[in-house]
């Protein structure tokens, strides 16, 4: 009777530890999702108001003054950079994550390309800006490629050390079960590593194409911007959201503000239907493996 009575107290102080413990951790994360709430709530309210058709199907006219017009220019400009970006980033990213986890280990050249990529997702993104336009730039002149390469560097840290993380998560059992059944080292990589590791390798692919896509200082500095729609990939500035929102927002004029507030909502909602739709592509290529 004992022994019952005094194995019961443990559980009980347990139970009210995790009670505790369950509440701190509600009472942060509504903390934390007051802001972000609040900035949903803000550029929702405020983007709605100016946005329209001819935002979504019309250039940015040449003065800010102007009501009307749209960002078509920096959508466009946008799509470019961010899609020459990823797929110059994505492929080296993951690849440099297989050699990590799966070749190099704990060598030194796996230990230095580590210890950069560390060391480069935390460097600001203006540095990059200046890094490019010192050496592509001034010889080149602005363009879409300088700008993506741009971009490129600032997402392929992010790619490495999230891939990396995610193929360390493969259990062991499905490596052993592949090499007994008679596999190679790059067959099992590619055919049982990768597709396991496929779901979270793709959220740190859209984490990092997400930071891409809202960089300012260094598309300052490589793609300088252009108020006219433009697709050249060298030789002529060309314009990007982040940079319409940065000159729109502070321009002392409301029609160019209210088109700032649209243009961050228009990259708000792009950034969230690609992460919707790579949430369903990973869920679905799950369920049917």
């Amino acid at each position: 009777m004992n022994l019952e009575i005094n194995s019961s107290r443990p559980s009980a102080r347990r139970l009210w530890t995790n009670r505790v413990a369950t509440a701190g951790m509600a009472v942060a994360v509504a903390l934390a999702l007051i802001p972000v709430g609040l900035i949903l709530y803000y550029i929702t309210k405020n983007g709605l108001a100016a946005m329209s058709w001819g935002f979504l199907t019309e250039p940015t006219p040449f003065t800010f003054r102007r009501p009307g017009g749209g960002f078509l220019n920096g959508l466009i400009g946008t799509a470019i950079m961010v899609a020459l970006a990823t797929a110059a980033s994505v492929p080296l990213g993951i690849l440099a994550a297989i050699y990590l986890e799966e070749y190099g280990k704990r060598g030194w050249l796996a230990q230095l390309v580590r210890f950069f990529s560390d060391v480069m997702t935390g460097v600001p993104s203006v540095f990059v800006g200046l890094f490019v336009y010192t050496a592509f730039v001034l010889p080149f002149g602005f363009g879409a490629i300088m700008g993506a390469g741009a971009l490129a560097i600032i997402m392929l840290p992010i790619v490495i050390r999230s891939a990396e993380e995610m193929l360390k998560l493969v259990p062991l059992e499905l490596k052993h079960a592949s090499f007994a059944l008679g596999a190679s080292k790059s067959q099992t990589v590619l055919r049982v590593v990768l597709p396991s590791a496929l779901p979270g390798i793709t959220t740190g692919v859209l984490l990092a194409v997400a930071r891409a896509a809202g960089e300012t200082a260094p598309l300052i500095l490589t793609a300088l911007g252009s108020l006219k729609v433009t697709t050249a990939l060298i030789g002529e500035p060309i314009s990007a959201l982040p940079l319409l929102i940065f000159d729109g927002a502070r321009n002392p004029f409301a029609a160019g503000q209210e088109r700032a507030w649209a243009g961050a909502l228009e990259l708000l909602a792009l950034v969230l239907i690609f992460t919707l739709l790579a949430r369903i592509v990973a869920a679905r290529s799950k369920i049917s493996r």
